[in-house]
Order: C-alpha cells, then sequence, then structure tokens
C-alpha cells in the first residue's frame, strides 16, 4: 500500500487523582452501525479528497447530521499504573449538547461500588451529579470548561466529542492509512497530529474558549491521533492521545488516551440543563 502523507500548509497516584478529580479505555468491542446518512448529504467520495480538507471539515459534518449515539472510553497511565472509564449516552452536535453516564473503574474513586456519573455538555459548561466528594446526591456540580488548563479534554473522563471533532481542524503531517470496517460500516483510517493551537484559532466560537484554554494548560501541543471517517466525512471514530505534567512535588508525565465511537446518526437528542437551584455551589472534597 502506498503511504500519503500530507503537511500542514503543504504514577498510581497522578491516574487515581485525574479519574477522582473528573471521571478515563481504549474501546474493545464493536458498536452497531447504522445505515441512514443522517444528514440525506449523500456520498461524498471522501477517499477522493484531500485528508486536510476531510478531517477540517469533519466537525461541520457532524453539526449538519444532528444527533448521534456515542461511546467514550479514556485510560490514563502514571508511574506504571492504568485507570480506565467509560461512557456511554447522546450528543446533539448542531447545538453541541450531550448526556452521558460515565462508569468509574473499581475503586478509582478510591471505594468499591461508585454511582455511575451523569455528565451533561454544553458550551463552556459541564454539569455532573453523582459526582460524590460531598457534593449531594440530588444536585449537580456546574464547571466552567473555559477556566480548566484541560479545556474539559481530560477532565470530565470523556472528550466532548465536538471538542475531539473540533480538533481535527489543528491536523498536520497526515497519514491515510487507507480503508477498513467499522462494524460492519467502510471507513476512511487517518493518522497525524493535531495543533491545540491552531485547532482552537479554526474552532467554532462555542468551543474556542475551550480548546484555548487547552492550548494553554497541555505540556504539549502536539496531539497524536487516529481518526476514522466514513463515505459521508461523518467521524465514526477518534483516539487523541493526551500529554501533560502532574501536579505535585514529583510531577510526571501523565498520558491520557482518549476514545470517541459515533453511531446511530440522527437520533434525536434532548438534553435539559439544570435550574441554579439545583446546582452545588458549597465545598468538594478533595480526593
Amino acid at each position: 500500500m502506498a503511504v500519503q502523507q500530507y503537511r500542514y500548509g503543504d504514577g498510581a497516584r497522578a491516574a487515581r487523582a485525574l479519574a477522582v478529580a473528573g471521571v478515563i479505555a481504549v474501546t474493545a468491542g464493536c458498536v452497531g452501525g447504522d445505515g441512514g446518512s443522517g444528514d440525506g448529504s449523500g456520498q461524498r467520495a471522501v477517499a477522493a479528497e484531500r485528508p486536510l480538507d476531510v478531517l477540517g471539515q469533519a466537525a461541520d459534518v457532524l453539526a449538519r447530521a444532528g444527533g448521534a449515539e456515542a461511546r467514550t472510553s479514556m485510560e490514563t497511565a502514571a508511574g506504571g499504573t492504568r485507570v480506565t472509564i467509560r461512557g456511554q449516552g447522546t450528543y446533539d452536535f448542531r447545538n453541541q449538547v450531550g448526556r452521558l453516564k460515565v462508569v468509574l473503574p473499581t475503586d478509582a474513586a478510591g471505594a468499591d461500588g461508585h454511582r455511575p456519573i451523569t455528565e451533561l455538555l454544553a458550551p463552556g459548561a459541564l454539569y455532573m451529579k453523582n459526582r460524590g466528594a460531598g457534593v449531594p446526591d440530588d444536585k449537580w456540580v456546574r464547571i466552567d470548561t473555559t477556566a480548566l488548563k484541560d479545556g474539559n479534554l481530560v477532565t470530565g473522563g470523556v472528550t466532548d466529542p465536538m471538542a475531539a471533532a473540533e480538533l481535527l481542524r489543528g491536523a498536520g503531517d497526515v497519514t491515510y492509512a487507507g480503508k477498513s470496517e467499522l462494524a460492519g460500516v467502510t471507513v476512511h483510517h487517518y493518522r497525524g497530529v493535531a495543533d491545540l493551537d491552531r485547532a482552537a484559532r479554526a474552532a467554532s466560537p462555542q468551543s474556542r474558549g475551550a480548546l484555548s484554554a487547552a492550548a494553554k494548560g497541555f505540556s504539549k501541543d502536539a496531539v497524536p491521533f487516529d481518526a476514522y471517517l466514513d463515505e459521508e466525512g461523518r467521524l465514526r471514530k477518534v483516539r487523541h492521545r493526551f500529554s501533560f505534567a502532574s501536579e505535585g512535588p514529583e510531577a510526571k508525565e501523565v498520558t491520557v488516551v482518549s476514545t470517541l465511537l459515533l453511531y446511530g446518526f440522527g437520533v434525536p437528542v434532548t438534553v435539559t440543563l439544570p435550574d441554579d437551584d439545583d446546582i452545588y455551589t458549597g465545598e468538594i472534597r478533595q480526593g
């Protein structure tokens, strides 16, 4: 197979703390495919387009498709220890809102049997219920994602699906790795490196604040990725590898692998954000 390359313009505690601070598996198994186009746009002959164009338009194609079902997984590695977190739910790419149930691994929160965390994703905000750490069960926690050092690319244990797609706007050094099949759907596989700062500048206004925060907060602007797009240019799977330094006197390099699977395009998505009275404003215990 001929390889095509393209360039832009031509420790246990650290891992556990990250899981507790938010909520991080390389995906396993197949996901049920869907047959319809979702947006009615028809086939785009993605293979004939320049990879940088295909990746740069991925977020826009998803916005036209509207809703989709999503499975997420996140794996952290620090000090030889791996912690994985999984999520599942739906996301509306047109309005950039979603609802996911996030499951912590056994004892990642310091105790067995932690209930799944419900997360609501919205532009500039992350809402979490069943957060633990002293938060009443009937209350939500609201986090301003533009104030997070990672822009909520890893804090919540889920990379916001739209942010994952918007990151591809900063793609460079792209290699087309050929066609394969994902859950019965033909996909085109691209490998490359996304630049956080470039992605933030090119992102939609709703995503720009969080991605700009990530561009400043991560120790490395370069984010290696593998992306799989179907014949219509819809992102079906993307895996990002983030790197940053843990905090504390014994700072270590932490690697986070975040994977997103999308399917069931066209599914209706309803997300109702909490009222102010339902948001917890008290102190949250630190793990």
